[in-house]
């Protein structure tokens, strides 16, 4: 099996550049303005480099798992499994033919992009689709049914990879897709830079959302935590129907974040968050027993006395009620449980028409002040609550 092609051209992003990110959900009705006008100067601290991959590299090196495309219930070797960022392989059989037939005739193809983590192993970031339909070329099947060719040149028409001549195998085997990878040059679970080049640089026909973004970067132990909890019954009452996108786990997150780390919130948003889960990434600092107690515990409370209302100041999920109220609620539950659920009611109704509370959590949410200002308003509407 042949070695990739590397052109070691290294560039050392030192470079001070702006970005620009909003993290709406198209397809979902939340409204999150915390990374709305999120300007920011950065210093990127990356290498990146370029390497020509020969497909049979690429087929043998992700049958191996040594290129990994993070997915929700793959195992990995310390035992632990990933939540996938990536969405299913969403191809049509004939788009995937197309794109082996374009490798079969020697047509340029786009390339992927791989992060290179410590271990030595590639993070697919952006190919899945490609290499998903090289594997399932060799491998025989895609979707669990047979891939042979079809609508192609007729030299490959109804032909699997075990029918092609082996010239044509030869050639395939052999066919080069780029790839650039790139590392962080400061040893640091954060993974700043990698994270804020991949918003600039993913080219799916749909871009990744911040949460997509870090279960991928920072998978581990807490990343399954979130899996979890996300499918948490309570949860789902309050939330709706899941994200397509992982936005309810961000909030999950979210949620997590503050109550654990408030004080010491500075915006962005999304910095506070990847700063939060690198911090905990194999669960080295809450165990999945407090997470899932303190989470579990407020959801249960919040579903069964407000339901849907909870985080709906309107008719659709308001993130910045999510984290005000389930943050109240969970510190107030620090000091026992609460039974009085129609004052709670009570509470919760009067502080979703606080004048205050309401510019809080309509525009400029990630700003430090609208942050202490609806904690502060939350926690004490629920603090005397029994």
């Amino acid at each position: 099996m042949g070695e990739p092609n590397r052109n070691y051209n290294s560039i050392r992003s030192d470079l001070t550049m702006q970005t620009t990110h909003t993290s709406a959900d198209d397809d979902e009705s939340v409204i999150d303005e915390s990374e709305e006008d999120a300007s920011l100067e950065y210093t990127y601290d990356i290498s990146s480099y370029g390497a020509d991959y020969p497909v049979a590299y690429l087929v043998d090196r992700l049958r191996k798992n040594r290129i990994l495309v993070p997915r929700f219930d793959r195992p990995l070797p310390n035992n632990t499994s990933v939540v996938g960022f990536q969405r299913d392989f969403v191809w049509p059989k004939w788009k995937a033919g197309r794109f082996i037939e374009s490798l079969l005739l020697g047509l340029p193809v786009p390339g992927i992009f791989l992060v290179k983590e410590t271990n030595g192993r590639l993070l697919v970031l952006d190919g899945h689709q490609r290499l998903h339909s090289l594997r399932a070329y060799y491998d025989g099947q895609l979707n669990n049914r047979p891939f042979v060719l079809h609508k192609v040149q007729e030299q490959f028409e109804n032909k699997a990879y075990s029918d092609l001549d082996i010239e044509d195998q030869r050639r395939l085997d052999e066919s080069i897709l780029h790839a650039t990878i790139i590392r962080q040059d400061k040893t640091t679970k954060e993974r700043r830079s990698i994270y804020l080049i991949f918003e600039r640089l993913n080219t799916g026909g749909v871009n990744l959302q911040p949460q997509e973004i870090r279960v991928a970067l920072f998978h581990g132990r807490f990343v399954n935590v979130l899996a979890q909890l996300n499918d948490d019954v309570n949860w789902r009452a309050l939330y709706g129907r899941k994200s397509k996108r992982l936005k309810d786990m961000e909030l999950i997150l979210r949620f997590f974040a503050f109550y654990y780390w408030e004080e010491g919130y500075r915006k962005p948003m999304k910095d506070f968050l990847n700063n939060f889960m690198s911090s905990n990434v194999d669960l080295e600092v809450q165990s999945e027993d407090e997470l899932t107690s303190v989470f579990s515990r407020t959801t249960k409370l919040l579903a069964g006395a407000l339901g849907t209302k909870a985080f709906r100041p309107e008719k659709v999920v308001n993130a910045a009620v999510v984290d005000s109220v389930m943050v109240a609620v969970a510190t107030r539950l620090r000091d026992g449980d609460i039974t009085d659920v129609d004052e709670l009611r009570r509470q919760h109704k009067t502080l979703l028409v606080n004048k205050r509370y309401l510019e809080a959590i309509k525009s400029g949410t990630s700003g430090e002040s609208n942050v202490e200002t609806r904690m502060a308003l939350a926690k004490r509407a629920f603090a005397s609550v029994r």
